[in-house]
């Protein structure tokens, strides 16, 4: 569904988080990661669509050697409730059984998916799992999930910008907003 550039702002209720806090914070992050890798190489993994824009920002703000790889998971399959089950509907082409993988991942908010994700990689014997994310609402968990790498934790408002969305908009915005409903 078309938008006009009007209707796009108007749903913008206003920035939480500017550009210049994530890239503070993403520079952060990467320092943090190269403390603890101390040159040994990692594998970065994101979970698609929404924590593209953050992996790309995470992946320069790293020094030590990285590669990337992708899966997307899905949970929400004909409605609005989760089945309890996720599903990869992507998944990784590499056998990580020799990597330090740290998954970077947009948004906690039930901890469903991203519990179950890190569940099937540590299957999958990695020598070292993290996960670090852009945003976490604690206030929606329904699982015990903690990131070991949190940059903001928010509110139960829905949000968009820096690779979050709506309906596949948003994700262009250089901050993080709050999302008007209505």
């Amino acid at each position: 569904m078309e938008k006009s550039i009007q209707e796009y702002q108007d749903k913008i209720n206003r920035v939480l988080i500017t550009e210049e806090e994530i890239k503070e914070k993403v520079k952060e992050a990467g320092k943090l990661i190269d403390g603890l890798y101390d040159g040994r190489p990692i594998l970065l993994v994101s979970i698609l669509k929404g924590a593209f824009v953050f992996m790309a920002d995470v992946c320069r703000a790293v020094s030590v050697p990285c590669e990337i790889g992708f899966m997307c998971a899905k949970s929400y399959y004909a409605g609005t409730e989760s089945v309890g089950a996720v599903k990869i509907t992507m998944d990784l082409e590499q056998d990580i059984s020799g990597y330090h993988v740290v998954i970077v991942e947009d948004i906690i908010d039930t901890g469903r998916t991203l519990k179950d994700v890190v569940n099937l990689l540590k299957a999958r014997n990695p020598l070292s799992l993290h996960v670090l994310t852009l945003l976490d609402k604690p206030s929606r968990r329904v699982v015990e999930f903690t990131a070991d790498w949190t940059l903001f934790t928010i509110p139960d408002h829905f949000v968009i910008g820096y690779g979050l969305d709506c309906a596949e908009y948003y994700r262009n915005l250089p901050y993080v907003a709050e999302y008007a409903e209505g």
